[in-house]
């Protein structure tokens, strides 16, 4: 009897507000180096360590997927956006995992997320649940607790571009082109929706 490999799944999850090229191009760099079978695109409803205010959901929503339309291997999940209240990483993990046993979850995380993953809510426990995959922002790589260190766990670097979102709500709100830091489609959106502007469109 021929034994069934397991599935092999990206979990890329984010406030994307917005979406941008760096995301897809990690995202495209997950699919190839570790290698996956999909990378699911999960958008954070209510984010616990988010001070700011988020764009509504249905724009964060809409924009990743106009970002992730051309590759079949991108799947949006709306886990996260459905759940009322604070979204932690461990309860949408476990949710997934209960609903596909099996599956070989891999957790695409950035620097900043690596160096605080020990603020996390039950940390240990969700990294006996993924194999984490972390992006290599440019410039001196930022260390972990050394909690997060001792425990065992696989790291696969990734390359990560230097786009942030923060500053693509600036380049907007300041009237300032960001076409290339965003994929065509979402720029447009961007446009057409009136977001980040720094007063509301007349």
């Amino acid at each position: 009897m021929v034994e069934l490999k397991a599935r092999r799944v990206g979990l890329f999850g984010g406030s994307f507000d917005p979406v941008h090229s760096a995301h897809v191009a990690l995202a495209r760099a997950a699919l190839a180096a570790l290698p996956l079978d999909e990378v699911r695109w999960i958008p954070a409803g209510q984010p616990w360590q988010k001070e700011r205010s988020l764009t509504p959901a249905e724009h964060r929503e809409a924009m990743v997927a106009l970002a992730i339309a051309h590759e079949p291997r991108f799947v949006l999940d709306r886990i996260e956006l459905q759940r009322s209240g604070p979204t932690y990483t461990l309860d949408t993990v476990r949710a997934l995992d209960s609903a596909e046993p099996g599956t070989e979850w891999v957790l695409i995380i950035g620097q900043d997320q690596y160096a605080g993953l020990h603020t996390w809510r039950d940390w240990q426990a969700l990294l006996g649940l993924v194999v984490l995959a972390v992006a290599n922002r440019p410039g001196p790589p930022r260390r972990p607790s050394a909690e997060v260190q001792r425990l065992a766990h696989r790291m696969v670097p990734l390359p990560m571009l230097d786009i942030s979102s923060t500053d693509i709500r600036q380049r907007v709100a300041a009237g300032a082109p960001i076409s290339h830091l965003v994929p065509p489609e979402v720029a447009r959106y961007i446009e057409s929706h009136g977001l980040y502007r720094a007063t509301p469109r007349s």
